[in-house]
């Protein structure tokens, strides 16, 4: 049984998504891969990637119904398509994967709707973008929250900085869900950091990540931006994170957590976000 899939455009970018959640766990873009996954990462199935892009369905954080973020990072999906780029007339195409997952006992047990999910995975020379298409096939409209969980890697965590937050309403989870307006130019961490954007610009830039180099975050319909590191007294209490890896990694999430979306019976709805290295 195929366990992951690898994505080529040319010998010095590259991506592997694992079949288990759709987690995309590396991003390989000119020699150098942008995304970090744990060293202690469980690539077993038995539990959710610590890294990479875990999708988020249908629900955003804890959850009553089932796991924390919802099934879909747990979950086997289905690989549709899985196309290496070409070359043709000197020009090259797009490496692209399209996986799903379709609702099964398990999921209704939790969650009692028929439904399809889509995941697009483009890659080229400079850039990746990962797209979500949520289908309704239930007799009845259901609602939920999603998020492209995205973790980066960086030399040092301190460092990182974030574009384009300025004077936006967060809720900080660290203080209780208390909200507050961010008053910084660009946005870093220095600490335990678990905040929710709310309505942000669809673009940030995402600086000093790995090798230094920056990367413009793109996102549709994905209207809020959250922004999370463990920190050391966290990354502690998490056995599949090494307890210093947190200064190694920034998660700069793109979602659509605050307000569920509700999706009426046969309609779909579609969100995307996209990495262009830009420095």
């Amino acid at each position: 049984m195929v366990d992951f899939i690898s994505l080529a455009y040319d010998d010095s970018n590259s991506a592997t998504i694992y079949l288990y959640g759709a987690t995309l766990t590396s991003w390989i873009c000119n020699g150098e891969d942008m995304i970090f996954v744990s060293k202690k990462a469980i690539l077993d199935g038995s539990k959710a990637i610590r890294g990479g892009i875990p999708l988020v369905f249908p629900n955003f954080g804890p959850w009553e119904k089932g796991p924390q973020h919802g099934f879909a990072r747990i979950k086997r999906w289905k690989l549709i398509s899985h196309e290496n780029s070409k070359v043709n007339n000197e020009s090259r195409s797009d490496a692209t994967a399209v996986l799903v997952l379709d609702d099964d006992e398990e999921t209704r047990k939790m969650w009692n709707f028929k439904f399809q999910l889509e995941y697009h995975v483009t890659l080229s020379k400079n850039s990746l973008s990962t797209k979500l298409v949520v289908l309704n096939k239930d007799a009845s409209p259901f609602d939920f929250t999603c998020l492209l969980h995205t973790y980066f890697r960086c030399p040092d965590a301190r460092q990182v900085t974030i574009s384009n937050l300025k004077a936006i309403s967060f809720v900080d989870k660290i203080q209780g869900g208390k909200e507050f307006v961010e008053e910084r130019d660009y946005v870093s961490v220095a600490e335990l950091t678990d905040r929710v954007y709310n309505r942000t610009p669809s673009e940030h830039v995402i600086s000093h990540l790995a090798s230094g180099r920056s990367i413009r975050l793109m996102k549709d319909n994905l209207p809020e931006t959250v922004v999370w590191n463990p920190w050391a007294e966290n990354a502690k209490k998490m056995a599949d994170f090494g307890e210093d890896e947190y200064e190694n990694m920034i998660c700069v999430e793109a979602g659509r957590v605050e307000t569920p979306l509700v999706l009426a019976a046969g309609d779909r709805f579609t969100c995307s976000q996209m990495f262009n290295v830009v420095g």
